[in-house]
């Protein structure tokens, strides 16, 4: 059994309180008070996470170079470190190109933790082990190549010109293997809508191997619908072109935005057809067969550690093997740490009780994982992303946005906007709860790590406390410079917000309009929303007045930072992405390659690879949804892939 902890529940709006508190209640989901109260702590994140590595921050890795300016300065090391792993490496003039053949295999997962003894495809419970050795086996019947990603071959040492290779798509469909790899799928479990759902696993995912890159950084190939596993229950273990296109391109997308995600390498064709129901309405039809190829660091999630934890005493162990193996491949400065930094936090009540992170590396490991997910959690507050399926089973422990199935991002501001059809009507992981989804699943995680005596009820609580403060302190920090001011207004922010929900805003545009009102408090009212004109529609007098006295307000603010209009506007179109890869984008992208077209596919992709540049030319890309949009299977999504 999961231990027991003082765990909150969903929907408190603990965090999102301090921004949404004079929302119209109707905007906002209903769920119970939490319990939970964040403690007093001695140090912030950054200070805390400086003294845990003994240095600066943006030196854990090597090399890695930022695409753009939108990364956040003050972002912590923890997270800094994963985006920077994660964007585009410059190699300089001895670029590292390999054929596939070439590739320098690692297989530590396997070579290094429990798996199953069978290595059938038979679906049953497996049982004391991480994973199960399997092939990919999806049919395949001539298989293309619809896209492809320039930048993560470069993160593998892939020569692109691999791509062209006439066998690439027998290899990247699973028909045919690829030198050196060792498959495998991996055991987890998970909470589903908030409830234990026991074993999960991969059901339709075989990951290929791990590779080691020339400047020593592990990264995992898995190929996502090629063919039925241990635990592909009752389906059939393949995916969709229509899914497959979204997870492809909004991995991508969203690495572009600066939030730390999962990759893609390529995406082919199957040449089969796959049946699916897509709205669950006993109306299945055929679809065309697709197989994405994820790249990750490590696609480890909360739910891998869980399922051990669900199974008793004599799966326990292999819980500390697995964070064993966790910190030592992917948090190995934890592993490093000094007692002599004396790196000790008051938690409780007035104090009551010590947390020393130096002398229990689970513990810092726990508190790292925590501000991870924080941090990840407010970029996509920042962006208006929606994941859809916040389940503890799509939660990474390297804080990475994982699993795309049903997502979005915010067209018209509502914080309620959820784009799981299977989540409504609870909402439980729309918008607005999505922070303390967050908090919720880092406590089912801490949960795991106490039942196996890795941690105490302190430390589990203190992560759970760095949690919140981390959250708010990068939120806080996000929405300050989207806005353009020199320090974080709450009246000024919360207002805005309401605003935007009362009128339907889009959320993209507003913040990329934002960036052209003048720091001149001699503007005449009537003309202060005229920068905002093209998203601020259909709005009556008052609405109007309501908007004059808040850009009143925003200039006063913005005139006394002293800021020139020009400095602001470029500082605030770094963090405010012009594209954003809305749904009925992909849509549009969709249709065209279920008739054999791939062209806009590619083009898309072209386009959200630069979100925060002007593009000219490419400005149909960054308009509001078409009528069409609204339609199910667009603006709203089954997890039906």
């Amino acid at each position: 059994m999961l231990a027991h902890l003082s765990t909150p529940r969903p929907g408190s709006s603990r965090f999102f309180s301090a921004v949404f508190s004079s929302l119209p209640s109707k905007l906002l989901p209903r769920f119970s008070p939490a319990s939970f109260c964040p403690r007093r702590t001695l140090l912030s994140p950054d200070d805390q996470l400086r003294s845990i590595l003994g240095r600066e921050p943006r030196k854990r890795f090597s090399r890695a170079v930022s695409m753009d300016s939108s990364s956040a300065t003050d972002a912590s090391l923890s997270v800094e470190s994963v985006t920077d792993n994660l964007r585009n490496q410059s190699l300089g003039e001895n670029k590292v190109r390999l054929r596939l053949e070439d590739l320098n295999w690692d297989n530590s997962f396997v070579r290094e933790l429990p798996g199953d003894s069978r290595t059938d495809t038979i679906p049953r419970q497996v049982l004391h082990a991480c994973y199960t050795k399997v092939s990919p086996s999806a049919e395949v019947e001539n298989p293309q190549l619809v896209a492809w990603s320039e930048s993560v071959a470069e993160l593998l040492d892939l020569d692109s010109k691999e791509f062209e290779r006439p066998d690439f798509p027998l290899i990247f469909s699973g028909a045919s293997p690829l030198v050196g790899g060792l498959p495998y799928a991996q055991c987890y479990g998970g909470h589903q809508f908030g409830m234990w759902a026991g074993q999960l696993g991969d059901g339709r995912a075989i990951t290929l191997g791990e590779l080691l890159n020339s400047r020593g950084e592990r990264w995992e190939l898995q190929l996502k619908g090629s063919g039925k596993t241990p635990y592909s229950r009752f389906a059939d273990g393949l995916a969709v072109l229509r899914s497959s296109i979204r997870e492809f391109l909004c991995s991508e997308a969203m690495q572009s935005l600066g939030i730390p995600t999962t990759r893609a390498l390529c995406l082919v064709t199957t040449g089969k057809y796959v049946t699916r129901d897509m709205f669950y309405d006993g109306n299945p039809k055929e679809e065309p067969g697709a197989i994405v190829c994820r790249v990750a660091q490590s696609f480890l999630r909360f739910g891998s550690y869980q399922i051990h934890a669900s199974r008793g005493k004599e799966d326990l162990d292999i819980i500390r093997v697995l964070a064993d193996f966790t910190i030592r491949h992917h948090f190995p400065h934890i592993d490093k740490m000094s007692k002599s930094e004396s790196l000790s936090f008051q938690t409780g009540e007035e104090g009551s009780s010590v947390v020393d992170l130096t002398s229990n590396k689970y513990a810092a490991w726990a508190v790292e994982v925590a501000e991870r997910t924080a941090s990840l959690v407010a970029r996509w507050q920042g962006v208006g992303f929606t994941h859809g399926v916040l389940n503890t089973d799509n939660m990474s422990v390297l804080g990475l946005t994982i699993d795309y199935g049903p997502f979005g991002f915010l067209d018209a501001f509502d914080p309620s906007y959820t784009p799981n059809t299977t989540d409504l009507p609870g909402r439980r992981y729309c918008f607005a709860n999505q922070p303390d989804i967050g908090l919720w699943n880092v406590a089912q995680f801490a949960a795991t790590l106490s039942a196996a005596n890795l941690i105490n009820e302190e430390e589990a609580n203190y992560a759970m406390e760095r949690y919140g403060t981390k959250f708010m302190d990068e939120y806080q920090s996000i929405m300050t410079r989207k806005l353009g001011l020199p320090k974080y207004n709450k009246q000024l922010i919360s207002k805005l917000l309401n605003n935007m929900a009362v009128d339907k805003v889009d959320y993209t545009n507003f913040f990329r309009l934002l960036s052209n009102i003048k720091a001149d408090p001699n503007i005449p009212e009537d003309q202060l929303p005229v920068p905002l004109k093209s998203v601020l529609l259909d709005i009556g007098h008052e609405r109007k007045e309501a908007w004059i006295s808040w850009v009143k307000i925003y200039i006063q603010e913005l005139s006394a930072s002293g800021i020139p209009d020009e400095q602001r506007k470029a500082a605030m179109n770094s963090v405010n992405p012009k594209f954003i890869l809305r749904n009925y984008l992909c849509q549009s992208a969709i249709d065209l390659a279920e008739q054999g077209d791939f062209e806009e596919v590619c083009r898309l992709l072209k386009v959200m690879e630069r979100p925060y540049d002007e593009q000219p030319g490419m400005e149909k890309y960054a308009r509001l949804p078409p009528a069409w949009a609204y339609r199910p299977g667009v603006c709203m999504l089954s997890c039906s892939s």
